[in-house]
């Protein structure tokens, strides 16, 4: 566990790294078009994921030269590193290029291997959740996830094809129909409304682990339960879903049928 007076020092830079992405990405978002290239995995990428990333890193460097980075578009830097950085510059860039703002940018720390901070921002309506395992904040002020009836639960993903794909032996159907209702409200965002008590079940079937790292503090923080799809690790498994207790309990149930 980080100490108090580290952490709070690292809470505030991580919250500089998500200032720096957000000034980076607001001024592409206002553009009236935007290139987007095809990476080799098939998800698409813009010069805001690029360039936010730039200058995350080149504040890490200037600042902790020590630390190690893993980020999504320029790869791994000393990931073994006692303290290391994971970033997602736009997490849901689909979203960002048809200009929805249920993206965010992501940034989490792990220190000695274990998620110990995360940010998760939206920079357009200026929204961000900040978490260290133990506590939370949405807009600066604390948060809770919310425990509701499933019957009246908003449950959300990222994108149900995925489901499909990714978790085949999943009961994704049985468990919609037992909600009150779910939508598509997803990527970093979607964990964000869970941490801000605004919904109340995440089902991501399929993570990298700069989706996945730096939500974790924020929804634990918020006291959430986050596993993956079958009940173990989510950073192992890849997956996630996240919830308050009674009711993570009571959508895993479902989904493993």
């Amino acid at each position: 566990m980080l100490p108090d007076v580290q952490k709070n020092e690292l809470l505030k830079f991580a919250e500089h790294l998500a200032d720096l992405a957000g000034e980076v990405v607001r001024v592409h978002y206002a553009q009236a078009t935007i290139a987007v290239e095809i990476k080799a995995d098939g998800s698409p990428v813009t010069i805001a994921d690029k360039e936010a990333e730039r200058v995350m890193r080149a504040a890490i460097h200037a600042q902790y030269p020590d630390h190690g980075i893993v980020g999504e578009e320029y790869g791994v830097e000393r990931s073994d590193a006692k303290f290391c950085w994971v970033l997602d510059p736009v997490d849901g860039t689909k979203s960002f290029v048809a200009r929805v703002p249920l993206f965010t940018t992501l940034v989490g720390l792990l220190y000695q291997g274990q998620p110990a901070i995360g940010v998760i921002d939206q920079p357009i309506l200026r929204e961000r959740a900040v978490g260290d395992g133990l506590t939370a904040t949405f807009n600066g002020r604390p948060t809770k996830a919310v425990s509701v009836a499933l019957k009246s639960a908003k449950l959300m993903t990222t994108d149900v094809e995925n489901i499909t794909r990714a978790q085949p032996k999943a009961h994704w159907a049985d468990l919609a129909q037992q909600c009150d209702f779910s939508r598509t409200w997803g990527d970093g965002y979607g964990h964000m409304m869970v941490a801000a008590g605004r919904a109340h079940i995440m089902a991501d079937p399929i993570m990298n682990p700069w989706d996945l790292i730096p939500v974790l503090p924020v929804l634990r923080g918020a006291g959430a339960i986050v596993t993956a799809w079958d009940g173990s690790d989510p950073v192992a498994a890849g997956n996630a879903v996240a919830a308050a207790p009674e009711l993570h309990a009571e959508a895993l149930r479902i989904l493993r049928g």
